[in-house]
């Protein structure tokens, strides 16, 4: 990396011992960087070694602290396989979904709440990496605008289970009516 060039927050690199990161800070003589499996290290600006992977200008670092956060947070997301911990609502902890047929001839079929709420968490996640996947795609901007909206149509139609989730920020959350 040259001295010269001057990084601006959210710009990713990568670290010769401590891998990829995103840079948070930007000082005089060093970067705040925080690292996918390390943490956040001070980095001077003289080290050699820094791999620009994605450069952001140092004039767009008037970012607010949530716009970083929400930053890292989709690069963690697309550079890893980590899913978050999604819990269910406390009132249907220990709960039963009856699934009783019109036909009154035919038997009741009964599943665990949990292993159902478990199920809808992974759809959820199964379609958050298939975003990831269109958005990393060789796709036209125009394709990838057409199967996001695709897919905020899906998270739409899952709005219903959004009762099931203990945390609002888990939602399913599909196209605003604005």
């Amino acid at each position: 990396m040259s001295n010269d060039l001057s990084l601006g927050i959210g710009t990713r690199v990568k670290h010769p011992q401590y891998g990829k990161g995103v840079v948070i800070q930007a000082y005089t003589d060093s970067y705040e960087i925080t690292f996918l499996d390390y943490g956040t290290k001070t980095i001077l600006k003289s080290f050699q070694g820094l791999e620009i992977l994605d450069f952001v200008s140092s004039e767009t670092d008037l970012l607010s602290f949530e716009k970083v956060e929400k930053v890292f947070t989709r690069i963690i997301r697309k550079l890893s396989d980590i899913q978050e911990v999604v819990s269910i609502g406390s009132k249907w902890r220990g709960g039963l979904l009856i699934l009783q047929p019109g036909d009154k001839q035919l038997k009741s079929k009964e599943v665990p709440i949990d292993t159902f709420f478990h199920k809808i968490v992974m759809v959820r996640d199964r379609l958050r990496v298939m975003e990831q996947r269109i958005n990393a795609s060789n796709l036209s901007d125009d394709e990838k605008v057409e199967l996001q909206q695709y897919i905020t149509r899906i998270y739409g139609s899952l709005t219903t289970f959004n009762v099931l989730f203990a945390e609002k920020d888990d939602y399913f959350v599909g196209e605003s009516k604005s």
